[in-house]
Formats: structure tokens, C-alpha cells, sequence
């Protein structure tokens, strides 16, 4: 598939690795030639310097083949006017990334589609959604919802004293047989595999699991988790990201935002209901202490800078708050904060680059996610009544390498895969993969 991407800044270059993975022909726009040639330097994709507006550099990078033009410069216009362009030019699908949530408003989206954007990727908003699908359980170390919320996944720390060490992904789905879940991914040390039945747990690996609701409720009690619910959220920084997610979690949590500019926090109080605003920068321990961060149960850390993020963070979690996020838009420092005490990670761009990459998908995807201190990339395809994965039970089937089917939604019913299931037309099916693997993933499902 022949892919333009245009903007060559972390989306862009993420969206390149992701694609040239899965072996797509890649072109690259961007007016930076030292972003071009670093871009150039790791990958085999060709690199046009220019303005993605520009008809003569659309031309040259062949819009009119194009399966797909992506835009993810950091200039809003730029990349609807390219993607209307490039649309014009030929282009089947076009990608525009945005800043403005009013054109996510559906006349306006409606407009612009027929202009000939595609589709719309606000960064920001998506990020401000991924925080709130993992936030609901302060508990677990990480989780996420599948299949409309009937299907999770846990991350759980193998401990010296957890019932599942030194056994068998075989004999642990023997042990506990009344129990819907799977063993789908484990982490040991720095290295992320998909397991078999021959795997055993160690301790200290940390294990990704894939259960259904009553699962969750079984496995916890057996692991001796508490599950309590989230009330109150302690958000740092009035970015956008973080006003998003005041928006999206006043109506049902007690919600604190700390902004450092009193300017901006009389604005960001008059666009809040029921958030309460602070103009502080919240990075003193006894400022924090006094305002109750050891009866908070999230710690949500999304300014500018990534090392304060990533400082309070574990500031707040010495001060004995359940959990914390913090955004890191700094690539570098992914690896590095593996090892530090800090629940879940955000990086926007990352993200971004995760949804836009379904759009080159052949196959039906609802969903693509991932866990960012991991490698695996998870899937919600929809089967379809000639896909090729519903001819034999799973057992029969060879299935993608490093791949593996974990949950099914069937009739608004869940169930975790096992060898005997046969997957049936309409079936919501998740799929946790290593990298490059999407195209012989898509080849089932079709």
C-alpha cells in the first residue's frame, strides 16, 4: 500500500516505523531536511522536502497512487488544506490531524469530509479518553476495557507468595478452570513475548490477563486484590489534555486541577462546572499533603513538561495517593521509565499514531491499543461471514506467529478462546500481537 505521510515531527516518524514494519510503501513531506534525514537514516522510505500544500510536491510524491495521505504536521491548516489537496489529486483515504475540537462537531466534520477529509485525529482528545478507560481500578497495576466494556485486561505483578508462580500457562487454565481468563501477555524484565501452554509464570514477571467480568471478580479475590472504585482525581496542569479530562470526569468524581498560570486558571475555572481550580504548581510536597493527596485515589499529571510530570508523579505516590499517570511526550524517556514508579504512562503521540494506523487496516477494526511499556499491540477485529478464521476450530488453525486470540463478544455474551472455539460471523474478537504483524492478522478477518 502505497502511504503518503506529511509531517515528519514524532507522529509522522512513529507512523513511519509502524508502516514499514508491515512492509508498505512509504513517502514522507516535510519543510525540515534534518528531520528528513534522520527519518532517511533508519528507515527505507523515500523523503520529499517541501510544503505538503504545495501541487508540485504532491505531485512528485504520486497523491494519486496514494491508499492513504496522512497529515500530522503541528499546523492545523496545513494539514487540511494538504488532505483536500491530496484528495483532489487522487488520494483514496485522507488523514488530517487537528487542534480545534469544533470541527469535531458533526456538521462540521460533515463539511469537511466533503471538502475531501477522511477523517479527523485530535491528539489531545484521544489521550484524554485513554486515561479515563484505564483509571477505574487504582488496584490493579494497569487496565483496559474490550468488546464494549464486557472484556478487560489486568496487569498484575507476579509476588513470591502469588498462587499462579512457577506454574504453566497449561496447568494454571487445569488449576483454575472455573475461572474465565488467559494469560495473554507476560513481561520479564525488559522483555514482552505472547505466551503458549508451556510457559511458566515466574516471580516478578508481570502478566497480562484477559477476563470477562466475573473473571475479574474471581481472580482478584484469589490474588487477595480489593477492588475499590475511583472518587476522587487530582489532575496537574491546565493543558488541554487536562481540561478534557475535568470535562469528562466531573459529573462523576470529586476532581482537583492545578494550573500554575492565575490567568489561565479564572479561564479554565469559568469552562469547568464542577472541577475545582487551583492556581498552584502543586510540586510541594506539604502543599500537596494539605490538600488531601494521600485520600486521593488518582494522581494525574499532564502539563508541558515531561520530567515534572514524571517527578510529581513520584512525588504523589510517596504521599500515598492509589495511583498516578503521567504524560511523556518525550520519546527518549519510554524505556527509562519502565523502572520508575509510575502506573501508566501517556504519550499523545504515540496514540495518535496508534488510531491512525487502523485506517490502514484491511480488515474491519474497532479498536487498536497497547500498553506503552510493552511491544504488543491489541486488536478488536470484527469477523465477517467469508473470513477465513471462521473455517476450523482455533486448535486447527495456524494461527500468525506471536500472535494469540484472547476474549470473543458473541451476542453480547463473552468468553475467553480456548482450542475448541470456532469464531462465527459478527463475532468482536481481541488479538494481542507483537509487532509487524497486521497484515497477516487483517488476512484472517477480511
Amino acid at each position: 500500500m502505497r502511504i503518503i505521510i506529511a509531517g515528519a515531527g514524532s507522529v509522522g516518524t512513529h507512523l513511519v516505523k509502524m508502516f514499514t514494519e508491515n512492509n508498505h510503501d512509504v513517502v514522507v513531506i516535510d519543510n525540515d531536511k534534518e528531520k528528513l534525514q534522520l527519518i532517511s537514516t533508519h528507515y527505507d522510505v523515500m523523503t520529499i522536502y517541501g510544503e505538503a500544500t504545495s501541487l508540485k510536491v504532491l505531485t512528485e510524491a504520486e497523491a494519486s497512487k496514494a491508499k492513504l495521505f496522512i497529515a500530522v504536521s503541528n499546523f492545523q491548516e496545513t494539514n487540511i488544506l494538504s488532505a483536500i489537496i491530496a484528495k483532489r489529486l487522487g488520494a483514496k483515504n485522507t488523514v488530517a490531524r487537528i487542534d480545534n475540537e469544533e470541527y469535531l462537531v458533526p456538521e462540521n466534520e460533515e463539511m469537511l469530509h466533503n471538502l475531501g477529509v477522511d477523517s479527523l485525529v485530535y491528539p489531545e482528545i484521544l489521550a484524554a479518553e485513554e486515561i479515563v478507560r484505564h483509571l477505574k481500578y487504582p488496584s490493579i497495576l494497569k487496565a483496559v476495557s474490550f468488546a464494549s466494556g464486557k472484556l478487560y485486561v489486568l496487569s498484575i505483578k507476579i509476588s513470591k507468595k502469588s498462587p499462579m508462580k512457577d506454574f504453566s500457562l497449561a496447568e494454571l487454565a487445569e488449576k483454575y478452570k472455573e475461572l474465565t481468563a488467559r494469560v495473554v501477555i507476560i513481561q520479564r524484565g525488559n522483555k514482552t513475548y505472547i505466551p503458549y501452554g508451556k510457559d511458566i509464570v515466574r516471580e516478578n514477571d508481570v502478566i497480562y490477563l484477559l477476563i470477562n467480568k466475573q473473571g475479574r471478580e474471581k481472580i482478584l479475590d484469589m490474588l487477595g486484590i480489593t477492588e475499590h472504585g475511583v472518587s476522587s482525581v487530582m489532575i496537574l496542569g491546565g493543558s488541554k489534555i487536562g481540561i478534557k479530562l475535568a470535562q469528562k470526569l466531573e459529573k462523576n468524581y470529586y476532581v482537583k486541577l492545578f494550573e500554575k498560570s492565575r490567568e489561565k486558571s479564572f479561564q479554565i475555572a469559568e469552562m469547568l462546572k464542577e472541577t475545582l481550580v487551583i492556581h498552584s504548581e502543586a510540586r510541594d510536597a506539604e502543599f500537596l499533603t494539605d490538600e488531601g493527596i494521600a485520600r486521593t485515589d488518582v494522581f494525574i499529571a499532564v502539563t508541558d513538561n515531561s520530567e515534572i510530570n514524571m517527578l510529581s508523579c513520584m512525588l504523589a505516590k510517596k504521599l500515598g495517593v492509589g495511583k498516578t499517570f503521567s504524560e511523556v511526550e518525550n520519546t527518549d524517556y519510554l524505556e527509562l521509565v519502565k523502572n520508575i514508579d509510575i502506573d501508566y504512562i501517556v504519550n499523545k503521540k504515540l496514540i495518535a499514531a496508534s488510531k491512525i494506523f487502523t485506517y490502514s487496516i484491511n480488515a474491519e477494526v474497532l479498536n487498536m491499543t497497547f500498553f506503552t511499556d510493552t511491544e504488543v499491540e491489541i486488536f478488536e477485529f470484527v469477523v465477517h461471514e467469508k473470513s477465513k478464521i471462521t473455517k476450523k476450530a482455533l486448535r486447527d488453525i495456524k494461527f500468525t506467529e506471536n500472535a494469540i486470540i484472547g476474549g470473543v463478544l458473541r451476542n453480547n455474551e463473552t468468553f475467553v478462546a480456548v482450542g475448541d472455539t470456532i469464531l462465527q460471523p459478527n463475532d468482536k474478537v481481541v488479538v494481542f500481537s507483537l509487532p509487524g504483524n497486521i497484515d497477516k492478522l487483517a488476512k484472517w478477518f477480511r
